[in-house]
């Protein structure tokens, strides 16, 4: 059985999320502190491994997604550095943008996209909505009450807000929230990057937890980004889907 026709839920959530989580838990320990303090830094070696991963990764997805999780890894490397060492958003181990950062951005996009096309996904999008929802808003307010993350409160609840009127992307941007969510807290635990206490270290009414809950809010620019350059490739193609999907509906 394929990924897209997985049609329950432990199926379709292990070949898409559930792997991307192994990947994301195994691969970010490489490059932790408690490695580099204990043995030896292995950073050139999380970057190793994400190579291979990733290459074997977009050597198995079908053409579309390729080109989109290249041109994710193009977008990622410009944002990492803008956010990053130019703003000063946040701050990695050793200071400078690790090479499996982009990449791994890429898989993030690849690993949702998946789930949300399995048949599972599409059979259940009303329940799953509201499950990831209610997810979504319990994790932020824990944050807020206990870490006094305001920062990623406010940025959950422009992304809630966004998505009221993006009925078509809002499953797709849900899952997303919970796999940048895992993402986060995994990293932050390891130490391979950290958070200021207020919003990029310079706006004292925006404290933040190391993550702030709703950081998934800035993965809007990936997704539309992608679909940019992808659309600007592939007019007439993009164009025939929705004059198809105008007659559908």
């Amino acid at each position: 059985m394929s990924v897209v026709t997985s049609k329950t839920f432990f199926p379709a959530f292990i070949k898409t999320l559930g792997t991307l989580f192994l990947y994301i838990f195994v691969g970010l320990l490489l490059d932790s502190v408690f490695i580099s303090e204990n043995y030896q830094d292995s950073q050139w070696l999380a970057n190793l491994v994400m190579v291979i991963i990733f290459s074997i990764t977009l050597f198995k997805v079908n053409r579309r997604i390729r080109e989109q999780m290249i041109y994710a890894v193009l977008i990622a490397t410009v944002g990492e550095y803008a956010f990053s060492l130019g703003m000063g958003m946040y701050t990695y181990r050793l200071e400078n943008i690790p090479h499996y950062i982009p990449m791994g951005h890429a898989l993030v996009y690849a690993g949702v996209l998946y789930f949300t096309k399995t048949t599972y996904s599409k059979n259940n999008k009303v329940l799953l909505e509201k499950v990831f929802t209610i997810l979504i808003i319990l994790y932020a307010v824990v944050f807020l009450i206990f870490k006094n993350d305001v920062f990623g409160f406010v940025l959950t609840v422009a992304t809630l807000l966004v998505l009221r009127k993006k009925p078509r992307e809002r499953m797709f941007y849900l899952a997303m929230f919970i796999a940048v969510g895992y993402l986060e807290i995994i990293g932050t635990n390891y130490q391979c990057w950290w958070w200021p206490t207020t919003a990029w270290d310079v706006i004292p009414f925006l404290p933040s937890a190391n993550p702030p809950s709703g950081i998934s809010f800035f993965y809007f620019g990936l997704d539309l980004g992608c679909l940019y350059f992808y659309k600007k490739r592939h007019k007439i193609a993009w164009a025939r889907m929705k004059s198809i999907r105008r007659l559908k509906n």
